[in-house]
């Protein structure tokens, strides 16, 4: 339900280091339109994530340094967003964008603004809110807590060239992944998949609404509540944000060199007709596989066994 928005009080929370350094001036430009625009901004600034988390918890629940918000505004990109999921998802407090990451694909898909943040902040006091359905990951092997997720979860390969890009300075965008990818596909590469889908399975495994069970050979499985990762990679091109169900991207058993030919192909979102791609869509998964690590929006996630469910309606967002 998309409905129209009125924001007077507004916590921002800034991430200096997003888009390799670009956050700070991004945020000090989006504060300087908020208040020139009447309206009344508290900032929150921590030095980790928990930190964050437990600030803008405080604001929600009218006990911070400012007064209650009307919404809770991010800074920076996909990571900061995931951070932050912690505090507002299930709040109905609406989330706003100022995108300042390197690939904003939660921004993106919602029509969000990535390269005027003037443009941005004008659509946080005057867009409309949309509930959006977000994941919900809990890694057994890593013994931490649950996790959000807004976009993708990558595990496996895709997790490896992520955390691979999250370490590199240059080059900047996309073609960070690219390298990263050129990087890791020399290392370990395929590994034995076990993917346990439940409710309103689609696509061919089983009947809907029946469990149903994979076992094989992958180079990755992403799991998408959104399309995209890694700065607008189509990875799951069918995913819809709100329909209560998590769409599977299966890339099976593939040499070195068929795997760099499917690169551009898997990034379009153009290869549903490769023998070894698989798509599927249900309302939970469960990976098991040996050593791969997973990432959600981009972020460390443990690693696999993982379990994902979506939940609808679970987070308020500002859109156009």
């Amino acid at each position: 339900m998309i409905e129209n928005s009125t924001v007077r009080t507004i916590a921002v929370v800034t991430n200096p280091q997003s888009g390799l350094g670009k956050g700070g001036a991004v945020a000090s430009a989006a504060i300087a339109r908020f208040r020139a625009q009447g309206a009344e901004v508290t900032e929150v600034s921590a030095p980790s994530a928990a930190e964050s988390v437990r600030r803008v918890r405080d604001e929600i629940a009218g006990v911070g340094q400012g007064p209650k918000p009307d919404a809770v505004v991010c800074v920076g990109g996909d990571g900061l967003i995931n951070v932050i999921l912690a505090a507002v998802a299930e709040t109905g407090v609406p989330l706003g964008m100022i995108p300042a990451g390197t690939g904003n694909d939660l921004a993106r898909e919602l029509g969000v603004p990535t390269e005027d943040p003037i443009a941005a902040a004008d659509l946080v006091l005057n867009g409309r809110t949309r509930t959006i359905d977000l994941g919900h990951l809990e890694s057994a092997a890593s013994g931490a807590g649950p996790i959000w997720f807004a976009t993708v979860t990558g595990t496996g390969f895709d997790a490896r060239v992520t955390l691979r890009a999250n370490d590199m300075r240059w080059p900047k965008g996309r073609l960070r992944y690219t390298v990263a990818a050129l990087v890791e596909i020399s290392g370990r590469y395929t590994v034995p998949y076990r993917v346990e889908l439940t409710g309103a399975v689609t696509a061919g495994l089983g009947n809907p609404g029946e469990g149903s069970l994979l076992e094989t050979e992958a180079v990755l499985v992403a799991v998408g509540n959104t399309r995209t990762y890694g700065g607008g990679m189509l990875i799951c091109p069918d995913a819809v944000p709100d329909d209560g169900l998590l769409d599977l991207t299966v890339v099976g058993a593939l040499s070195r060199v068929e795997m760099l030919r499917l690169l551009p192909s898997l990034s379009a979102g153009k290869r549903q007709d490769h023998p070894r791609v698989k798509q599927f869509r249900a309302a939970a998964v469960t990976l098991t596989a040996p050593g791969a690590p997973a990432t959600a929006d981009g972020e460390p996630a443990g690693t696999l066994p993982i379990t994902m469910r979506a939940v609808p309606d679970a987070l308020t967002v500002l859109v156009p």
